[in-house]
């Protein structure tokens, strides 16, 4: 089989690429060790500098020096190794999977990818089984968002779709509680511990959450602060929500 040219790799830090090739990179021993462990059959080819660990060896390897690595890589110190995946079936569509999980999180306009990135990655951690990203949330393949996520990208199923609103109210109808975590809201965020089926819905840094999806909610959560802070970042946010959720 010919080998790629090295500039198709490079194409797959864009969404453009990603899209074409069916494919996008993970960065890192780490990273790649976790999606091995989540989803093996998701590897399509690992491009290192070395001989790779064990693990890998059931892969098509390709070897290249440091430099091209390094033009490869979105990192400043690239870490020897990088892993072409498989693109998730349905990501960027509104078809819900056929298991949805007890607890989803939806993320209205995050728009750093470093948030979105935490909050898949947090999102996992909490066995919540689903993500979902508006259209102007951060691409979650990009580059920095998957670096972010520590590999778990896979470990949950995302949607990344301008009918999110849609989605919202079909899982309310579906008996999911919707709750919104709000900095004007009343409601003790304690509530989401018992909760069956859980809707965790969190909005964008600057302006929270649109007025449709505050119309939806069951109930807005606010995390109680003292007067040293006015807000979280919507990571921290997100992040003692889900852990909240877990809590019995």
């Amino acid at each position: 089989m010919a080998l790629k040219p090295l500039k198709w790799y490079k194409q797959l830090t864009t969404k453009k690429g990603r899209l074409a090739a069916g494919a996008f990179l993970v960065e890192g021993h780490r990273a790649i060790t976790q999606i091995v462990q989540q989803q093996p059959e998701a590897i399509l080819e690992i491009l290192t500098v070395a001989a790779p660990p064990p693990a890998y060896r059931p892969y098509r390897v390709r070897y290249v020096t440091e430099s091209q690595l390094h033009a490869l890589c979105t990192t400043q110190t690239p870490q020897g190794l990088l892993a072409v995946v498989r693109l998730p079936a349905a990501l960027y569509t509104d078809a819900l999977p056929p298991a949805l999980g007890p607890k989803v999180v939806l993320l209205e306009d995050v728009q750093d990818p470093g948030n979105v990135g935490t909050l898949i990655r947090t999102a996992a951690a909490f066995d919540f089984s689903g993500v979902i990203l508006t259209e102007k949330c951060a691409d979650p393949l990009a580059p920095k968002c998957v670096q972010s996520t520590a590999g778990t990208v896979l470990a949950v199923w995302i949607r990344r779709t301008p009918h999110y609103l849609m989605l919202a109210t079909t899982l309310k109808a579906s008996g999911y509680a919707c709750m919104a975590a709000d900095v004007h809201g009343t409601d003790n965020p304690i509530r989401l511990g018992s909760q069956p089926r859980l809707l965790l819905m969190l909005g964008n840094e600057a302006a929270g959450l649109s007025p449709a999806l505050l119309d939806l909610a069951q109930a807005r959560l606010k995390i109680p602060l003292s007067h040293n802070a006015e807000s979280l970042n919507v990571a921290a946010c997100g992040a003692i929500c889900m852990y909240l959720s877990a809590r019995p």
